[in-house]
């Protein structure tokens, strides 16, 4: 989609259950050259948390950001030196000045993050709709889009081969091996060997884990969900006994502490602590804004 000095554009479709992870990797990233977050319900709260981080967005609803992305290219194009060049005393170097330009405005992403809501992977086929729908929409004006998501009941098992033909790249979550990794609880121990051996610690007790999102999020969920087994009362006392609150770089403060506290005295369980990684997050967002990069540039 890139006109003569585009930036190239990443769109992030993200599971709202990871928005703190989403939220600690784009704060992180201080050579963006804009950040614009869909406009929807499940925004405002994470754009409220990149603004905790120092780190600035503009909204939009997904309909219009087209617009604003081809008004942003026009302003791009009608580069001051172009006028000045007109004149004989900046014709010595026009070429090189350019270049270096234009090679430094594609080194800047704008990036646009697509938040949708949580409970989707309550129904994989739902979810997979979701997903799909909006790759569609966002392909239109993107050069790469990160799926922020982990493969909640092989929801995205053939993603790329059902999207072979899209004018842009896809990305994923991946772990080391280079798979996506099973959901947002992989994506929080850093990937799903290390997901399978803590579920193999347990040596057959039952365990859920905990991220912040998690632990803020249950009520609302168990509201919606109208009582499946995750949050049935009934069938967690009898089948889990332990809670593990997942500790990383988000979970900072008294909060988490208290949420994870009410869950386990809700359903009677005990309370282990475990450290997160945020590896995975960071990594397949780096590679996927690295590889748009390099894309841009050579074009």
């Amino acid at each position: 989609m890139n006109g003569e000095q585009m930036p190239p554009v990443l769109s992030i479709i993200a599971c709202e259950m990871l928005e703190d992870e989403l939220a600690y990797v784009l704060s992180e990233d201080h050579d963006l050259n804009q950040l614009i977050v869909v406009e929807n319900r499940q925004s405002f709260r994470f754009v409220r948390k990149l603004k905790s981080r120092n780190c600035q967005s503009r909204l939009f609803p997904l309909d219009s950001i087209p617009t604003f992305l081809k008004e942003t290219n026009n302003s791009v194009s009608v580069n001051p030196l172009k006028f000045l060049l007109k004149f004989p005393f900046f014709k010595k170097t026009p070429h090189n000045i350019l270049e270096k330009n234009k090679e430094k405005n594609k080194e800047k992403t704008i990036v646009v993050v697509n938040i949708l809501k949580l409970g989707l992977h309550a129904d994989c086929q739902l979810l997979r709709s979701e997903i799909y729908q909006n790759i569609r929409k966002m392909a239109a004006f993107s050069d790469g889009i990160l799926i922020f998501y982990g493969n909640c009941g092989h929801s995205l098992r053939n993603t790329e081969e059902d999207f072979k033909d899209l004018p842009c790249s896809l990305y994923f979550l991946k772990d080391k091996k280079g798979e996506i990794v099973d959901d947002c609880i992989s994506v929080a121990l850093g990937g799903n060997d290390n997901y399978a051996e803590v579920m193999q610690s347990g040596n057959g007790t039952g365990m859920i884990y905990l991220t912040p999102m998690w632990a803020s999020s249950w009520k609302q969920m168990r509201t919606e969900s109208n009582d499946t087994s995750d949050f049935n009362e009934n069938f967690l006392r009898k089948h889990y006994r332990k809670v593990v609150k997942i500790s990383n770089e988000i979970s900072i403060g008294s909060e988490f502490d208290n949420n994870v506290l009410n869950y386990a005295r809700t359903f009677n369980m005990s309370i282990a602590e475990m450290e997160g990684s945020m590896e995975i997050a960071s990594k397949s967002y780096l590679n996927a804004k690295n590889d748009v990069c390099k894309k841009a540039v050579s074009n």
